[in-house]
């Protein structure tokens, strides 16, 4: 395999698992989208009156992420997206914990997670990540290749829901921790 198909397949790898992060972030908020704007009132960082519009274009915002990863001409737009939204979430997450507001549900999806500075740094990540995705051309790529790369962000998302749920367990044993002192 040559140096641009490793790019490539890194880009698409990096496409298949920010599709996958995205779609399961949009999927867990429209579930419970009442839940979900109370998340978002509690950043306090809006007015209360501009809370449900904002929750409305966020969930439409994260379900447009896959979507634009899969037609490769918005690709890019896809990418550059999810490293905007990921990098807000990781400002609203930092502006919080500065303000001393850490038992907030992160609002992220799943596992209940209160703000913690892990959560800045793996919204952070999940933008690199999302970077990757501007590397390369991977139109290029054969089908066993893209079948690859899916197989790798198949992976990778995997490995990053585990890695979730050690953060939630970790944000219930301070909490634990913290009602006993």
């Amino acid at each position: 395999m040559t140096g641009s198909n490793w790019s490539a397949l890194t880009s698409a790898t990096a496409a298949a698992f920010t599709c996958l992060v995205f779609a399961h972030a949009a999927w867990h908020k429209l579930a419970d989208f009442g839940t979900f704007m109370g998340f978002v009132a509690d950043y306090q960082v809006l007015p209360e009156a501009a809370v449900a519009g904002v929750s409305r274009a966020v969930v439409a915002a994260e379900a447009a992420v896959p979507l634009a990863l899969l037609i490769f001409a918005a690709r890019h737009a896809g990418a550059l997206l999810a490293m905007a939204m990921l990098l807000g979430y990781a400002a609203a997450i930092a502006l919080n914990i500065l303000r001393d507001r850490r038992h907030i549900n992160c609002g992220c999806g799943g596992a209940e997670q209160l703000l913690d500075w892990s959560l800045v740094l793996r919204n952070v990540a999940l933008a690199g990540i999302a970077g990757l995705v501007l590397l390369s051309n991977w139109s290029a790529v054969s089908f066993a290749e893209a079948a690859i790369a899916v197989a790798a962000g198949l992976t990778l998302w995997s490995g990053f829901l585990v890695v979730e749920q050690l953060l939630a367990n970790a944000s219930r044993i301070r909490v634990i921790r913290t009602e006993r002192v």
